[in-house]
């Protein structure tokens, strides 16, 4: 099993026809994604990796059954390209872009939720299911299938810590950047909900970072799991009121700092790794392995 995407997800990509969009497009496919379409404006008629290209996500409705897309267009333009995959009915849209303007984000997440569409970013990696699918631009060697799911603030922790899973044999079900934004369009606690309820996922890692209150929300929820959790945090060593790279990362009179964080998440009950290489062992302790 997995969470939002599997073998069956018929992909748009938006912005094929770009250097990023080729680029990610073929390692997509490598990667086993069913990629049934791609849309840049006036370009309709072209191909990109054997992939058909048209003017408008309508068409790649129409003519192919899409039902999710992957954005790679440049911040100015994402809230057009995003409004465009959500009235043409597709229930999930990725967002690599960064620096997507914040209002243009909350209107994206708006519209979504009005339509029960799911929105991925923006600022983020995207969303994999090894041996299935791949929405966005992490390297493929780094995955393998499994029953550990991931979700993440950080793109290279994700990567890193995907990679020590791996190694250590202990594969992915889905693995799910959130996005590094202040606002992004699905959380901790929207996403620790669907692994707890997929049957294949027995154990869930959460990569979070300081910042906000997401990770202390999602404690609250962990509380409730039936499945272990594996955490690890980023910013330790951070400066209060710093902003430290992410938008999201930074900490306010002393809300989402790291030793709150840690505090929170391990009295909801996940174990909390101290250092990135140290989530596999732990991971593989809670599955008895």
């Amino acid at each position: 099993m997995a969470i939002l995407v599997d073998e069956k997800t018929r992909v748009v990509v938006q912005g094929i026809t770009g250097n990023q969009g080729r680029f990610h497009t073929r390692q997509m496919l490598e990667f086993g994604t069913r990629i049934v379409a791609g849309v840049s404006p006036g370009k309709e008629g072209q191909q990109v990796e054997g992939v058909p290209v048209y003017d408008t996500v309508e068409a790649a409705v129409e003519k192919h059954g899409a039902n999710a897309a992957v954005l790679f267009v440049p911040a100015a333009g994402v809230k057009d390209a995003a409004y465009e995959a959500i009235f043409a009915g597709l229930s999930l849209v990725v967002i690599i872009a960064e620096h997507v303007p914040l209002h243009d984000a909350m209107d994206i997440i708006a519209l979504a939720r009005s339509r029960n569409a799911v929105v991925i970013g923006p600022n983020t990696y995207g969303i994999c299911t090894p041996g299935k699918a791949k929405l966005g631009i992490p390297p493929n060697p780094i995955f393998k299938p499994g029953p550990v799911g991931v979700v993440a603030r950080s793109g290279t922790l994700s990567y890193e810590i995907v990679s020590s899973l791996s190694a250590a044999g202990l594969g992915q079900s889905t693995v799910v950047g959130m996005g590094g934004d202040r606002v992004v369009g699905v959380d901790f606690v929207s996403l620790l909900k669907r692994f707890e309820q997929d049957p294949e996922t027995e154990a869930v890692v959460l990569v979070g970072e300081i910042g906000g209150s997401a990770e202390e929300e999602a404690a609250e929820y962990i509380k409730q799991m039936t499945k272990p959790v594996v955490a690890y945090l980023a910013g330790k060593s951070a400066p209060p009121g710093r902003r430290m790279g992410h938008a999201g990362a930074i900490v306010e009179r002393g809300r989402g700092s790291f030793e709150s964080k840690v505090k929170a998440l391990t009295e909801g009950g996940a174990q909390v790794a101290s250092l990135p290489w140290e989530v596999a062992p732990l991971v593989a302790k809670a599955l008895g392995r």
